[in-house]
């Protein structure tokens, strides 16, 4: 989740003695040299394509398609979608847009560029955890209806807490329930299907693109446009005749116990749980059981609660239980959910926990605000990797400078004619995914972020604090980002 001016405090070093002393460049180095791209062999083992050990965060707010796939074209190997709602994803309607990759896909042909793609999931219900992880595994291919009877007790639930059933498997385009295998043992004969028939996927289902009971599309390929038209954008999904959302899929699911936002703790969401210990495992069990075992789940949590004994005895029972149920990895924010975004995070934390746990993997979040930091943090504390949350927004460069490093070079910083580009193809992006209108405001936040790396950032920030539409943006970039002479409009 993300924070604004008033929640979150300016960049700052973590709690880290010593760390300033540590030399980035060296640590870089050595873990290009060490293994192919610097990644720990066992995550691009779990999720191929995750050939890095970083990663764009979810941030609230921010990190919708556009957002991703910009980060992608400059290295970010892998990327987090916003905390979904259970609630939202059942729901029909408007509230599975952010996880319907087929409609994200129509507004962007190259929405294929977005993957390794992990969908994260909160809220405070097992069953409505896990029937709407499966509803965004599946991509909704049975109806709203089915998904909703699974939470709500009309059939099968996913999530193990009925008796009756260990969890809902799609395997090779196959669903089946196991009602009659013990947990943990889903495999079949290819003979035999135990799935209710009104479960199964009807032989006439209808391929469109159906949106609040309309078609709103064909699934038709991308047509190749030119640089800088809006809403003609490049195709990047496959050849010409490919439909532009074939293969999308989901390849991790996350359960964000960490969101630290107060009307998401009050509702029993997020990092409340860090304070029920036995209500997160639930959480955890039902959502690992509805998944398909193929897709790899991970769990994003923060040091605890607050900083008493209690709290960080419930933490130490979430993280193993993860690990013990199945998921992958865990994400670690170094603040506690009662600091929200004040004040600096604690790696002595994440060094005493990785320390402790040398097997797993373990990914670090907080106060990542450079490249240097990402690198940093790894030497420190240990972790497996790191997920850049704040740092990256307004700087996708991030993710182009570590791998720099990585590959034994120094890290470069934007040129003046680079911003433009990139502040125009994230406009771009934004319009064609939300529309002029609310792209145009959306950016306001972002172009207020990407001037600190211009000359005169406060000048830009003025700028753009007004724009709405794409002849505003023209303006502010001719007026701050001047290509040129001779140069092609953007």
């Amino acid at each position: 989740m993300s924070a604004n001016g008033n929640n979150a405090t300016p960049p700052s070093p973590a709690i880290a003695p010593g760390a300033e002393e540590i030399d980035t460049a060296a640590v870089a180095r050595e873990l290009g040299e060490r293994w192919p791209g610097g990644v720990d062999p066992r995550i691009p083992a779990l999720v191929p394509g995750f050939d890095a050990p970083f990663f764009q965060a979810g941030l609230a707010g921010y990190s919708d398609a556009a957002m991703r796939i910009l980060a992608r074209r400059h290295g970010a190997p892998f990327a987090v979608t916003e905390a979904l709602l259970d609630r939202m994803l059942l729901g029909g309607g408007h509230g599975f847009d952010k996880a319907d990759l087929a409609l994200i896909a129509e507004a962007l042909p190259v929405s294929a560029e977005d993957q390794p793609l992990a969908g994260q999931i909160i809220g405070s219900d097992p069953d409505e955890m896990a029937a709407a992880a499966l509803k965004m595994i599946e991509q909704a291919t049975r109806g709203d209806k089915q998904y909703r009877s699974m939470a709500y007790g009309d059939g099968p639930r996913p999530g193990g807490t009925d008796p009756r059933w260990v969890g809902a498997r799609h395997e090779e385009g196959r669903l089946e329930t196991c009602s009659t295998r013990s947990e943990g043992d889903c495999s079949t004969d290819g003979e035999e299907d135990c799935t209710p028939e009104a479960l199964l996927v009807p032989e006439n289902y209808d391929p469109r693109i159906v949106f609040h009971g309309r078609v709103v599309g064909e699934r038709r390929p991308a047509t190749e446009g030119t640089d800088g038209q809006v809403g003609n954008l490049p195709h990047a999904g496959g050849p010409v005749g490919k439909p532009p959302h074939a293969g999308l899929a989901f390849a991790t699911i996350d359960v964000n116990l960490a969101c630290p936002v107060k009307k998401i703790d009050r509702k029993q969401r997020g990092g409340h749980w860090l304070s029920e210990p036995d209500g997160a495992i639930e959480l955890l069990k039902a959502v690992r059981a509805a998944v398909p075992e193929r897709i790899v789940c991970t769990v994003k949590l923060r040091r605890g609660y607050d900083d008493t004994p209690e709290m960080a005895r419930n933490f130490e029972r979430i993280f193993n239980a993860s690990y013990e149920l199945g998921y992958a990895w865990a994400t670690v924010h170094a603040r506690t959910v009662e600091q929200k975004y004040l004040g600096p995070s604690r790696w002595t934390f994440l060094k005493d926990l990785c320390g402790r746990h040398r097997d797993k993997l373990v990914f670090g979040s907080g106060d990542v605000w450079d490249v240097h930091d990402i690198f940093k943090m790894m030497a420190y504390t240990g972790v497996t990797g790191v997920s850049v949350a704040r740092g990256c927004i307004g700087n996708p460069w991030i993710f182009r400078q570590a791998r720099r490093m990585i590959a034994g070079g120094a890290p470069v910083v934007p040129t003046l004619d680079e911003q433009r580009a990139v502040l125009m193809e994230h406009f771009r992006l934004s319009i064609a995914l939300n529309g002029e209108q609310v792209g145009g405001r959306m950016m306001r936040k972002f172009a207020i972020k990407f001037a600190r790396h211009h000359p005169d950032p406060e000048a830009v920030k003025v700028a753009m604090c007004c724009v709405s539409t794409l002849a505003d943006w023209n303006a502010a970039l001719a007026a701050h980002y001047p290509q040129p002479a001779g140069a092609k409009g953007g």
